[in-house]
C-alpha cells in the first residue's frame, strides 16, 4: 500500500508541480480506488446491524430465561435457525479493519516525505511540520487535527443514525484516537487524513439521499468533463502526453454514466449476475500475474548476468531481489486483489474474472513484443542509453488496438469457454513457475561459482605501486570516454592542460566496435585482436582469444621483471564482474577489484533497498502498455519519492537533479581514491593496467568540480549559454548528452587530480601514461558525425578518447595523426621490451596493420558477453572500413554483410 501511495503521489507531483495539490490528488485517487471496498464494507455493517436488531429481543429473552449449558445450546439453535454465525459479528468491524492498513501506509509515507520539507500551502508554513496555525503566547495550537476530528465526528453521526451504542462508541473512539495520535504529526499527513474524512462525509451524505449511485455517476461525469476542459486549458496541444492523460482520466469518469446504458443494450452484460463466480479461475489469473511480475521477469533479468548484481565488498545475494519482488507482487495480486474480489457481488466477481484474465494475457504480450530494444540495463535497473521510453505514435496506436482486441476476445472467450480459459491460466501458472525455477537455479549456480572463485583477501589491500627511480607504464582504459568531448573540456577548463602536462591528444582516433566486447581486445592486445582478425581464428573459443588480449601486456611486462598490477579488467573470462583468475598463473602479480570497493556502505544499502522495490516496478513497466511505461519508469527512478540515494531524476532545465547514480558512484569513487592507494613500489619498474567506467553511464553532477551530490543545483552556473559545448552543440533538453558530458569530464578531472599528486610525490616524470577508451558514444552530437551510407552510423561511436604521455615529456599538444585504440600495446611497450612478440601467437607486436591492411569496423551493438562465451566468432554484422581521417566521410567504405563482401573470408 505504501508503494501505491508513493507512485500516485510522485506522478501527481511531477505533473502538477506542487506537493499539496499532489496530496489532494492522492486522497481522491485512493478514495475512488477503495470506494467499492468501503461501499461493500458499509453494506456488510448495515446487514450486521439489521440482523442484530432482528435477533436482539430473542437473544435477550434467552439470556434472561435460561442459564448455563442450556442457555448456550438454545442460543446456538436460535442462531442456526436464523442463519447467524458469531463470525457475523466481525462484519460490523470490516470498515475499521480496512482503515487500519491504509492509515499505516499513509503514516509511513507522508511522515517522512522529503518533498514536503519547507513547502507552504495557504496559511500552513511547512507541510513537513505540525501546522501551528494558532499561537497563544508560547502555546501553539494545531488546527488541522481539530478540523479533521470535527469532520470525522459529523460524518460518524450521520452514518451511525440507527446503529447500536457499541457501534457509536467504536467510531467516536476512533475519531478521538486519531486526534490524539496525529495532533503533533506533519501537516501534510493530517491534511491528507482530513481530506479523507471530508470525502467520507460527502460519501455518507450521498448514501442518505435517494438514488445515490445515479447522483454520484452524474457528479463523476461532470468532474470528468471539468478535468478534460482543464487539460485543454492548461496544456493545449503543446504537451500532448499530459493532455492525453487528462482526457483519459476524464473519459474514465464517464464510465459510471455509460455502463447502465451499455448494459441495457448488451444482453450478455445483463446475464453476468446469472453466472456463477469461479474462485479458482480468479486465483489462477492472479497467480500467473504475480508469478510473471514477481518471479519470472526479475529472475530473467538477473539470470542474464548474475554477477552484475553482486558487490564483493558488500555482499548481497541477488536471489533476495526476486524474493522481495515476489512479496510485492503477492501482496498486490494475491492479497489485495482477493480482498476486492471477495467483497464484490456476483456481478462484480464475474466482471473481475473477465478483466483479470484479459490483463493476464495482455501483460506477457507487452513484455515480449514491446520495449525490447532499449539497450543495456544497469545493476540498478536503469537503461544506460535512454532517459525516456519513447515509442512512435504508430507503435502506441498499434499497441492500443492490440490490447483492445485482446480484451474483447478474452471477454468473449471467458463468457463462452470459461473452463478452457481456466485451464489456460493454470497452464500459464505452471509454465511461469517452471521458468522462474530454472532461472533461479541458473542464478544460484552462478552465485556458488562466483563465491568459490572470487574471494577477497584482506592480506593484500588494494595498492597502486609506482616507482620513483625506475619506469612506470600506466594504461587507463576508461570505458566509453568520447574523444570528441575533450576540446570542449579544454575550452571550459583551461587548467586541464596543466594537469595533463606532457600529454598528446589524438582526436583522429578510431575504435573497431561500438561495444566493449568488440572494442576492448584491440586496446589490450593490438591489431591481432580486432573483430575481423579474431573471426579468422574460427577454431578457437572467443572467450579464450579475449583472455589472450587481456593478458598480453601484463605477461610481457611481468616477464621483463616489472611489478605488475591489473585492476577491473573489462570482461575478463567473459564475465561482467571481471574474473581475474585468468592471471593466477603469474605468481606475485597484483590483481584487484576496485569497482565498488570505496563506495559508502549506506550508499550500497540504499541501492539494495531501491532494487528491492524497483524489480517489481521494472516488471510492471515491461508489462503495461507503452503509452504508460515512461510514466512509471521516469528516467529510471520508477516514480520513487526523493531520498539521498534514490535513482537520479533530472529536471527539465538540465540545471538540477535529485538522487544519484549508484553505477557512477561505484566507478567514480575508484578515481577519487587513487591518491590514497598509491604507494612506492618494491621493484624498480612497474606496469599498471586499470579499467574504469566513470565515463560510461551519464549522471548530472555538481558544478564547478563535477562531483556527485544527492541534490544537484547548478542554477548559479549558466553553462547552457556560456559554455561553448552547450551553446553550439547541444540539442535543447538532451539529457543523454548532458549527463555523458558531465561524467566524462569527471573522469578527466579526477585523473588530472591524481596526476597532480604524482607530480608532488616524484612519480610523474618517471611514468608513461596512456588514457584510452574502447569506443566512443552514440548520439547526434555533432550532426557532422552522422555518416549517411549503408545503414548509416554515427562516427562518434567509434571515436574513443586517446591521450599519451611519455617519460619526462612536457607541454600539452594535439596531433592529427591517424590512430586507433589498437596502437595502445605498441606505444606501451615501445623502447621497454625489445622486439615484442605476442606470447600466445608468436607474432610481432606493432602498428604496421594500420598502414598496410584495411581496417574493418562493425556497427553491431550486441554487448552481452554471457552469450559469447560458447562461440568462436563475433555475431554476424555489417561492416565498414576507414583510413587516414575518420572525420572525412569519403574515407568510409560500406561493405555490407555478405561473406563475399570482405576479402579473405573476414566474416562467417
Amino acid at each position: 500500500l505504501q508503494f501505491v501511495f508513493e507512485v500516485i503521489f510522485v506522478i501527481a507531483n511531477r505533473i502538477i508541480g506542487h506537493p499539496a495539490y499532489a496530496i489532494i490528488f492522492l486522497s481522491l485517487a485512493m478514495n475512488f480506488l477503495v470506494l467499492p471496498l468501503y461501499r461493500r464494507a458499509d453494506a456488510m455493517q448495515e446487514e450486521a446491524r439489521d440482523l442484530d436488531q432482528k435477533l436482539g429481543k430473542g437473544v435477550k429473552h434467552i439470556k434472561s430465561t435460561f442459564s448455563g449449558d442450556e442457555k448456550m445450546m438454545i442460543l446456538q439453535t436460535y442462531y442456526r435457525q436464523n442463519n447467524y454465525s458469531p463470525v457475523n459479528g466481525l462484519k460490523g468491524s470490516v470498515s475499521l479493519l480496512l482503515e487500519i492498513p491504509f492509515f499505516i501506509a499513509a503514516y509511513q509515507f507522508l511522515s517522512h516525505l522529503i518533498e514536503l520539507n519547507g513547502v507552504s500551502f495557504g496559511p500552513i508554513a511547512d507541510l513537513s511540520a505540525p501546522d501551528a496555525l494558532i499561537t497563544i503566547g508560547a502555546l501553539s495550537v494545531n488546527v488541522l487535527p481539530i478540523l479533521m476530528t470535527a469532520i470525522n465526528l459529523v460524518s460518524s453521526a450521520i452514518f451511525l443514525k440507527g446503529f447500536p451504542l457499541k457501534s457509536k462508541i467504536q467510531l467516536y473512539g476512533m475519531a478521538l484516537f486519531f486526534l490524539v495520535f496525529l495532533y503533533n504529526s506533519p501537516a501534510g499527513l493530517v491534511f491528507y487524513w482530513t481530506l479523507n474524512n471530508a470525502f467520507s462525509l460527502v460519501k455518507t451524505i450521498f448514501y442518505k439521499i435517494p438514488n445515490p449511485r445515479k447522483v454520484l455517476s452524474i457528479l463523476a461525469s461532470a468532474v470528468g468533463v471539468a478535468i478534460i476542459a482543464a487539460g485543454f486549458a492548461l496544456f493545449g496541444l503543446s504537451r500532448p502526453k499530459l493532455l492525453a492523460a487528462f482526457c483519459l482520466l476524464g473519459l474514465g469518469l464517464q464510465i459510471p454514466v455509460l455502463m447502465p446504458l451499455v448494459a441495457k443494450r448488451i444482453p450478455r452484460a445483463n446475464k453476468l449476475s446469472e453466472q456463477t463466480p469461479d474462485k479458482r479461475f480468479f486465483t489462477y489469473s492472479s497467480c500467473f500475474i504475480a508469478l510473471l511480475t514477481g518471479a519470472l521477469i526479475p529472475s530473467t533479468v538477473i539470470s542474464a548476468s548474475p554477477t552484475e548484481f553482486i558487490n564483493p565488498f558488500y555482499y548481497h545475494n541477488p536471489l533476495l531481489y526476486i524474493l522481495m519482488a515476489s512479496c510485492l507482487a503477492g501482496g498486490f495480486f494475491l492479497i489485495w486483489f482477493r480482498i476486492f474480489y471477495g467483497l464484490a457481488g456476483n456481478k462484480g466477481k464475474i466482471a473481475f474474472e473477465m478483466i483479470l484474465f484479459a490483463v493476464a494475457i495482455c501483460m506477457p504480450v507487452n513484455y515480449m513484443f514491446f520495449g525490447t530494444n532499449f539497450g543495456r540495463l544497469s545493476s540498478d535497473l536503469i537503461y544506460t542509453d535512454i532517459y525516456t521510453m519513447d515509442y512512435t505514435k504508430l507503435q502506441q496506436l498499434l499497441n492500443i488496438l492490440l490490447m483492445a482486441a485482446i480484451l474483447l476476445i478474452c471477454c468473449l472467450f471467458v463468457s463462452k469457454k470459461k473452463n478452457w480459459a481456466k485451464s489456460l491460466m493454470l497452464t500459464l501458472c505452471i509454465a511461469a513457475a517452471a521458468m522462474s525455477a530454472v532461472n533461479t537455479f541458473t542464478i544460484n549456480k552462478s552465485i556458488v561459482k562466483y563465491n568459490q572463485e572470487n574471494t577477497i583477501s584482506d592480506t593484500d589491500p588494494a595498492q597502486i605501486r609506482l616507482s620513483k627511480e625506475g619506469k612506470n607504464v600506466i594504461v587507463f582504459m576508461v570505458d566509453r570516454a568520447f574523444g570528441g568531448f575533450l576540446p570542449y573540456f579544454l575550452e571550459e577548463k583551461p587548467e586541464i592542460k596543466e594537469m595533463y602536462d606532457g600529454f598528446t591528444f589524438y582526436p583522429n582516433t578510431m575504435s573497431f566496435g561500438m561495444c566493449t566486447n568488440y572494442g576492448v581486445p584491440p586496446v589490450f592486445g593490438g591489431y591481432e585482436y580486432t573483430p575481423v582478425e579474431m573471426n579468422k581464428r574460427d577454431d578457437e573459443w572467443l572467450v579464450d582469444k579475449h583472455n589472450e588480449a587481456c593478458k598480453l601486456m601484463p605477461d610481457l611486462f611481468y616477464n621483463e621483471g616489472y611489478e605488475v598490477s591489473v585492476c577491473d579488467i573489462s570482461y575478463a573470462n567473459f564475465s561482467h564482474d571481471p574474473d581475474l583468475s585468468i592471471y593466477d598463473e603469474y605468481e606475485g602479480m597484483h590483481k584487484y577489484k576496485l569497482q565498488g570497493r570505496f563506495i559508502e556502505a549506506d550508499r550500497f544499502e540504499a541501492m539494495i533497498n531501491n532494487n528491492n522495490r524497483n524489480f517489481f516496478c521494472f516488471s510492471l513497466v515491461k508489462c503495461i502498455p507503452p503509452i504508460f511505461q515512461n510514466l512509471l519508469y521516469y528516467q529510471g527512478n520508477y516514480s520513487q519519492a526523493c531520498n539521498d540515494y534514490s535513482s537520479q531524476v533530472i529536471r527539465s532545465d538540465l540545471l538540477s537533479a535529485v538522487g544519484s547514480s549508484y553505477d557512477f558512484a561505484e566507478d567514480h569513487s575508484v578515481f577519487t581514491a587513487l591518491p590514497e592507494i598509491t604507494v612506492e613500489a618494491e621493484k624498480e619498474n612497474t606496469f599498471l593496467l586499470l579499467c574504469n567506467e566513470t565515463a560510461h553511464d551519464g549522471s548530472l553532477l555538481q558544478l564547478p568540480d563535477y562531483l556527485p551530490a544527492p541534490a544537484v543545483d547548478n542554477s548559479a552556473f549558466d553553462y547552457i549559454n556560456d559554455n561553448i559545448f552547450y551553446k553550439n552543440s547541444l540539442e535543447t533538453g538532451d539529457n543523454y548528452t548532458t549527463t555523458e558530458y558531465h561524467t566524462c569530464m569527471a573522469a578527466i578531472l579526477r585523473l588530472g587530480e591524481w596526476f597532480d599528486y604524482l607530480r608532488e610525490n616524484g612519480y610523474y616524470d618517471k611514468s608513461r601514461i596512456i588514457i584510452v577508451a574502447d569506443h566512443g558514444r552514440e548520439g547526434n552530437f555533432p550532426a557532422s558525425l552522422n555518416l549517411e551510407q549503408g545503414p548509416g552510423l554515427y562516427i562518434g561511436s567509434y571515436n574513443p578518447l586517446f591521450l599519451v604521455k611519455d617519460f619526462d615529456s612536457h607541454g600539452f599538444t594535439i596531433s592529427d595523426e591517424f590512430m586507433t585504440n589498437a596502437d595502445t600495446p605498441t606505444i606501451a611497450l615501445d623502447g621497454l621490451v625489445e622486439n615484442p612478440v605476442n606470447p600466445f601467437t608468436g607474432k610481432a607486436i606493432n602498428s604496421d596493420a594500420k598502414h598496410s591492411e584495411t581496417l574493418f569496423i562493425t556497427p553491431i551493438d550486441f554487448f552481452n558477453v554471457e552469450y559469447d562465451g560458447n562461440i568462436t566468432q563475433y555475431w554476424p554484422s555489417v561492416w565498414f572500413s576507414v583510413s587516414d581521417n575518420i572525420f572525412d566521410h569519403s574515407n568510409w567504405v560500406y561493405y555490407g554483410d555478405e561473406p563475399t563482401a570482405l576479402p579473405n573470408a573476414a566474416i562467417n
